[in-house]
């Protein structure tokens, strides 16, 4: 079905990330920069989060730009005291208005010490909950290493329905041995409690994971690549079917219920980071620049209080390279990248980018749908987004 052109690209947004790294325990599948400690001093850690954030705004850094989004993602936010988020937001709206839709998300896991926080966090400023479910039968939580059971997963949002205005949570599958029937019953279940997202990610097994220690050890057989193409289509057909279909490859929405701050990423937005191991792309001196944080926590924690900020690199990105991670992207959208948007971000047209010789052979083979205002990967392309870009980018 050829695409409508529209006349304007939706707004790319400027967004806020907050990465708080603490975890009770590290999950087999993680290779998020997660640690597990006995203790952290907060009233240390929020003091030097608010020295980071009166950094970038003394250096001028989204001067003029408005908060469309913040995300307090980890490691487990939920372990953040309340007090600690709302001192962060109410030192960022002293330094930048926000939207007055602004969306404030907060990581959580279903623990019930943690739910138990739900209200307090919304008191706080935060209006959105992501809850880390993965999945709600018994033994297959104890095979992802999970601290909660199928009962506090529920209760959990049933707490975040309460609390906030928007919820969100995750569930893991294209598990070892995982049948589609499992699967489908899994998904009807969830769409019960749904409220207007969901994000359904398969199991991918990362370098130095206890998962990736067990397939080099051959205790763990991941699915094969065709089973899990298989359980992919079929959650394409049961979510689209349930009105929520896949605005980005693994992300779920009702029309209007898509996470905004994930948005700025794949509309290539700008966006600043605070804390350990945290990333930020924003233009400065009118050079894009890419940024890392230090990784460790403590590594953090000195620089910021010694320097007021922990930035361990900041690298200027180039027209070329920011116009090819805006494609990387953007075409995990369904929405594809916009014309207008890359232009924005990079300086480059799309057909710059990607002249049209180069594309009418993926449009050819059903990959790709090309209009004067945009470019899309179709559902096909995208589940072979990989290969795609390769062949694009070449």
């Amino acid at each position: 079905m050829p695409v409508s052109a529209e006349a304007k690209a939706p707004a790319r947004g400027f967004g806020l990330y907050v990465h708080w790294p603490f975890c009770v325990s590290k999950c087999p599948y993680c290779d998020f920069n997660s640690h597990v400690r006995e203790r952290v001093d907060e009233a240390r850690w929020t003091q030097a989060y608010l020295a980071e954030l009166d950094h970038y705004a003394g250096i001028g850094i989204g001067r003029g730009e408005t908060i469309t989004s913040v995300f307090f993602g980890g490691g487990t936010p939920s372990l953040m005291p309340p007090e600690t988020t709302a001192a962060i937001l109410e030192a960022a709206r002293r330094h930048w208005p926000f939207a007055p839709d602004v969306e404030i998300t907060l990581e959580a896991n279903p623990n019930s010490a943690e739910a138990a926080k739900f209200a307090a966090f919304a008191q706080a400023g935060v209006n959105r909950l992501s809850i880390g479910v993965q999945s709600f039968d018994e033994a297959v939580l104890r095979f992802l290493g999970r601290a909660h059971d199928a009962g506090e997963a529920r209760r959990a949002i049933e707490a975040a329905a309460k609390a906030v205005q928007r919820y969100s949570f995750d569930l893991i599958y294209a598990r070892p041995e995982q049948s589609a029937e499992a699967w489908r019953a899994e998904l009807r279940d969830a769409l019960t409690l749904a409220g207007d997202h969901l994000s359904l990610y398969t199991l991918t097994i990362e370098p130095n994971t206890g998962f990736a220690g067990a397939v080099a050890r051959g205790a763990l057989k991941p699915m094969p690549d065709d089973a899990q193409a298989a359980l992919y289509d079929l959650t394409q057909e049961v979510m689209e079917r349930a009105g929520m279909p896949a605005y980005e490859i693994s992300n779920h929405a009702k029309p209007g219920g898509e996470s905004r701050h994930n948005l700025v990423y794949w509309r290539s937005g700008e966006y600043l980071g605070l804390g350990p191991g945290a990333h930020a792309r924003f233009t400065r001196g009118g050079t894009w620049s890419a940024v890392q944080n230090r990784r460790k926590p403590e590594a953090w924690l000195e620089a910021v209080e010694a320097e007021g900020h922990g930035r361990e690199t900041e690298t200027p990105v180039g027209r070329r390279e920011r116009a090819e991670e805006a494609l990387m992207m953007g075409l995990r959208l369904s929405e594809g990248v916009w014309a207008e948007n890359l232009r924005a971000a990079s300086g480059l047209s799309l057909d710059e980018v990607v002249p049209p010789a180069r594309s009418v052979p993926l449009e050819q083979a059903g990959l790709l749908t090309r209009t004067s205002d945009r470019l899309i990967a179709t559902k096909d392309g995208r589940a072979v987004l990989d290969g795609l870009l390769a062949r694009l980018l070449a």
